[in-house]
């Protein structure tokens, strides 16, 4: 019984002794993305997406066979949405532009006003309510017709992505600070290794190398351009929002440490390591492995194309922050026996590692997605060692489950993760710019449709009206937006 005392006493202590309070200027926001919230698939002149195109083609992809056509129809109630986000006091609202809804075509053969407007209306809506917009250029909804193309396999993506980018700055930069090119490099990759994820090819161990060598070029050619012709005068930040967690090998074996080291690269080195470390490029150890694979099949180059030096010292740097979207950790160990090596794919490049949970953490209706709240800390550490100090932004962070209104688990992973980022504010001396909480409102998530929800606000999809109601995180977000405290109460 002493022990016991003892023990919970210390924890106690170790909690009351946190600082848990956020620094000034530390920012609190919200998100979503355009074709998860807007609805209005084909209103207004917006064109066709690859997600339109491949659910309307395969509803069986969807694990409730919906879709978004209408989602949350944030594209009519964006100005309800905006006072949800002010209620809460949040700082900030980040959101992505829906490229087919500004050029249908995707290039500048049609430029769509009625899209502009719409995107005009939303800023302003929001600086008007003391909110400010910080604005996803591209967040997978790919028009159709560049898909057509071959889409981000083609090298002439490069080339439309700038045009879009100049569009989005000459309309909306001078009220727009923040910018993001892309979300989730990592995640595009599945429309190329199912048929499942949009634009739904299998085109595994080949496509995903294309699409990476095409993105971080267009990701370069944004950036320079806002630097060369838009900075000077808009005064404003643009980084990428990169899918980031933290590999732990299950066993402190020399296997599984290698395992989850190499998953580290294949899954997250490869997209930033071009552009956030000083050496950039992409990581030798995925470089060696790609090349060394290709040979053995008989190939005259590697699957993973090569940067010329031109191209390195183009992509290198080119980044005012690093957006960091972290849900939660992977437990990763050795390929078992049964593992085939001969197989063209990203998997085998990287070394077929087994991934799944540590059994101490609470995994949500989607196994994806676990409770691993020690890692926050972690994962922020690792990216600020890795890339020399750079300035985070938690672009999303969130919990799914089946709709509740009481919400608490949502709450507990809140709490714990934004304590981890005030430990390594506190602690560790990271800068930390902000958080954003995934999602104002329930989307459409994808492949699991709605059947797994984030949003701090429940949404009845049977309603015409699209009912907006608060859940009890909303309260959380409202006490520690105002008091900017993490109540001790809510920590593990």
């Amino acid at each position: 019984m002493q022990t016991l005392l003892a023990t919970l006493l210390l924890a106690a202590t170790a909690t009351a002794a946190r600082n848990l309070t956020f620094p000034d200027g530390f920012l609190f926001g919200t998100v979503s993305a355009s074709y998860q919230v807007e609805g209005a698939w084909n209103l207004s002149g917006k064109g066709e997406n690859i997600w339109d195109r491949l659910i309307h083609t395969r509803p069986d992809c969807i694990a409730d066979r919906d879709n978004a056509d209408v989602a949350a129809d944030s594209y009519h109630k964006y100005k309800e949405d905006v006072q949800l986000i002010k209620n809460i006091g949040f700082n900030y609202y980040r959101f992505s532009i829906a490229w087919p809804r500004i050029l249908p075509k995707g290039d500048l053969s049609v430029i769509n006003q009625a899209g502009i407007d719409y995107y005009n209306n939303l800023i302003n809506e929001l600086l008007a309510n003391g909110i400010f917009p910080v604005v996803t250029i591209f967040h997978w909804d790919l028009p159709q017709y560049l898909q057509d193309l071959g889409g981000m396999m083609n090298s002439i993506i490069v080339d439309y992505f700038e045009d879009y980018a100049r569009l989005l700055f000459t309309h909306f930069g001078d009220r727009v600070k923040w910018w993001i090119t892309f979300n989730e490099p990592y995640t595009i990759l599945y429309g190329y290794r199912s048929q499942c994820f949009a634009p739904g090819l299998l085109v595994c161990g080949v496509g995903e190398y294309l699409v990476i060598h095409n993105l971080l070029k267009a990701h370069a050619r944004a950036y320079h351009l806002y630097d060369d012709e838009f900075r000077s005068t808009q005064k404003g930040k643009i980084g990428m929002a990169l899918g980031t967690t933290m590999a732990d090998p299950k066993t402190q074996s020399p296997a599984d440490i290698e395992a989850a080291e190499l998953y580290q690269q294949f899954t997250l080195n490869w997209m930033a390591h071009p552009v956030y470390s000083k050496k950039g490029d992409y990581p030798d150890i995925v470089k060696e492995r790609v090349y060394n694979k290709s040979m053995a099949e008989g190939l005259r180059r590697s699957r993973l194309p090569k940067f010329s030096e031109y191209w390195v010292n183009y992509i290198r740097g080119t980044h005012d922050f690093y957006g960091m979207n972290y849900y939660s950790s992977n437990l990763v160990s050795a390929p078992n026996s049964t593992t085939n090596s001969s197989v063209i794919s990203l998997e085998n490049d990287m070394g077929n590692p087994v991934v799944g949970n540590d059994p101490s953490w609470i995994v949500g209706p989607n196994p994806d997605f676990a409770y691993s709240p020690k890692d926050m800390r972690k994962v922020l550490n690792w990216v600020w060692k890795n890339y020399d100090g750079v300035d985070i932004l938690i672009t999303e962070n969130g919990w799914s489950d089946h709709g509740t209104l009481n919400d608490d688990m949502r709450v507990r992973y809140f709490a714990n993760y934004m304590a981890g980022i005030l430990d390594a504010i506190h602690l560790d001396n990271i800068t930390v710019l902000g958080h954003s909480a995934w999602s104002i409102v329930d989307t459409f998530e994808w492949a699991t449709g709605y059947t797994v929800r984030f949003g701090l606000h429940h949404v009845d999809f049977n309603s015409p009206n699209r009912t907006r109601v608060a859940k009890e995180s909303t309260k959380y977000f409202a006490d520690i937006i105002k008091n900017r405290t993490v109540p001790a109460k809510y920590l593990d």
